[in-house]
């Protein structure tokens, strides 16, 4: 079985994410219908939250996500959430890996899990994708902002999802889910961080739509098409809920403000590579949608800043104690002051503070 090229490097099992594989390879025996070992099990060296591992038997392979070693925050790594938002999508046009089963037992393997199909394709981080031509990014752009308006627009309650995240007050909820989580995790102090963690909140719009929502939905997230620029199937859920669909909007457009040397286009025109403009992109998921005119657009880029600086925080925090699902995680010092600084900017820019 040929692997298509990806960014996303398959080592062996990092020291502290090993478990006992015979367990796991007798549970799946139990549990997954025509699984057959003997089971290698490697780790994907990618994924800065809940590890995860490519299994590969003899006839088929899969992939498992479980929680990660090690003292962790609380309503953070759900991988019961991420299982059940891929299974009720399963029927949607949001293209999602099949789901195998679920283990919630911490005596299996030392922490709960999931396993799922291995969906062939390529995972290229860089959401400049380098590796394509002008023509193939204006496709997989097209396409990308096609599978998130699928996902705005699946009726959460149809697919058994009316209880999978807290009606109404949405930003204020999450405003202060994050605002805890990075003072849970802060290693130095961040004035701008303090600063959005106190103006959010005062200057929260109004915005009563619900939908479901990925919360980290990108490129690096995607699998795409071994040849053709597609996307097979989403990855990442864990952060996945109830919520308003702008949240995911701006997370995608948050890289039309981080400079190159973070990923993002703020020093180029992407027009000029085949990626959509801010407006560009803004404009066809509203015609996507049908989503009327945007207001409010610089409250939800510096809460999706926000939200990101809280994010790389706790990924920072888990490289220093060593719990971390990628070596990388000790790279992202200085990355929560560089979004949150971000933020400020937009804020700033728009002569709302």
């Amino acid at each position: 079985m040929s692997t298509p090229v990806s960014d996303v490097e398959i080592v062996d099992v990092r020291p502290q994410h090993q478990f006992d594989v015979a367990a796991l390879e007798a549970y799946l025996s139990d549990n997954v219908a025509g699984f057959e070992g003997p089971l290698t099990v490697r780790q994907f060296q990618g994924g800065m939250s809940n590890p995860t591992f490519h299994l590969e038997t003899p006839k088929r392979r899969y992939v498992m996500r479980k929680k990660p070693p090690g003292q962790l925050l609380k309503s953070a790594h759900q991988v019961d959430r991420e299982h059940r938002v891929m299974a009720a999508l399963s029927d949607t046009p949001v293209p999602v890996p099949e789901m195998m089963c679920l283990c919630m037992d911490d005596d299996v393997i030392g922490q709960a899990f999931y396993v799922m199909e291995h969906v062939e394709g390529r995972v290229l981080i860089d959401p400049a994708v380098p590796s394509m031509t002008n023509a193939e990014r204006t496709k997989l752009y097209d396409h990308f902002t096609e599978v998130l308006a699928h996902l705005h627009m699946v009726d959460h309650v149809a697919v058994g999802l009316e209880d999978f995240g807290r009606p109404g007050n949405y930003y204020s909820r999450q405003i202060s889910r994050w605002s805890k989580q990075y003072v849970a995790s802060v290693t130095e102090e961040i004035p701008e961080m303090d600063f959005l963690m106190e103006w959010l909140p005062a200057n929260t719009p109004d915005a009563e739509e619900v939908s479901v929502v990925h919360g980290d939905y990108r490129i690096g997230n995607c699998v795409l098409h071994p040849t053709e620029p597609r996307i097979v199937a989403v990855l990442d859920w864990e952060l996945s809920t109830l919520g308003h669909p702008l949240a995911d909007l701006a997370y995608v457009a948050q890289e039309y403000y981080g400079h190159a040397a973070a990923g993002g286009f703020a020093d180029i025109d992407p027009t000029t590579i085949g990626i959509p403009s801010e407006d560009q992109f803004l404009r066809r998921y509203c015609e996507l949608t049908g989503q009327g005119e945007i207001e409010n657009w610089p409250f939800y880029i510096a809460y999706t800043m926000f939200r990101s600086a809280a994010i790389v925080q706790g990924v920072y925090k888990r490289g220093l104690d060593g719990n971390a699902s990628s070596d990388a995680a000790k790279n992202f010092a200085g990355f929560a002051q560089q979004r949150a600084k971000w933020g400020m900017d937009v804020l700033k820019k728009a002569g709302v503070v």
